[in-house]
């Protein structure tokens, strides 16, 4: 690894950890990963941002970017070869990283929430057909091209539509599931999603992201 490359401590499935990747993928940015096993957090990682969630940057010299959305736009505004950032939604991502990530949690993990599954299944419902009705007008959530908000928000519709494939497939979703389809197979999703032995220290560097 050279000297100066950024550090990402993160997680495969980690929404947060996903949409920060995707930036840091479409920006160019050189960028050593090192996967976090979340029941044995590198110590490394917990000194940089005590609160010991993904994705945490580190950059070359010593600055620390532990909030998603600051990475992807900390990246962005580096390098920004589609002009992602032209096609933000600040409401649109605080809804989804709100109230609908409140839901999705708790229809995916039940037992750790001690709720009913069904009940925020049906409520994170209401912010899946917004997206749905958003995408009748246009491919992408802000326009033709994709954008910020899309990659901000993929992740997360993943993770819901996920929980059970099945009933997703069969709601009348058409827009927002050709939507996903599309991205997550694209090159640039399968290029975040490889899969890496978790780090630990003195192991030699992964280096994505290369510019």
């Amino acid at each position: 690894m050279r000297p100066a490359d950024p550090v990402l401590y993160s997680f495969r499935r980690c929404p947060y950890a996903i949409r920060a990747r995707l930036a840091l993928a479409m920006s160019g940015t050189p960028c050593e990963v090192r996967e976090v096993k979340l029941a044995a957090k590198p110590a490394s990682m917990i000194e940089a941002s005590p609160k010991g969630t993904v994705p945490v940057l580190v950059l070359p010299d010593g600055t620390v970017i532990d909030e998603s959305l600051d990475v992807m736009r900390w990246a962005l505004a580096a390098h920004d070869p589609e002009r992602w950032l032209a096609r933000d939604d600040p409401a649109l991502i605080a809804a989804n990283d709100g109230a609908f990530k409140h839901d999705l949690d708790r229809y995916k993990y039940p037992e750790r929430y001690g709720s009913d599954p069904m009940t925020h299944r049906d409520a994170a419902l209401t912010f899946v057909r917004l997206l749905d009705e958003r995408l009748a007008s246009g491919p992408q959530l802000c326009g033709v091209e994709r954008g910020l908000a899309d990659m901000a928000i993929l992740p997360f519709v993943r993770q819901f539509a996920a929980v059970d494939r099945e009933w997703f497939v069969a709601q009348p979703l058409a827009h927002l599931q050709a939507w996903l389809e599309r991205h997550l197979a694209s090159a640039l999703f399968h290029s975040v999603m490889l899969r890496l032995a978790p780090w630990n220290s003195g192991d030699e560097p992964a280096v994505l992201f290369d510019a």
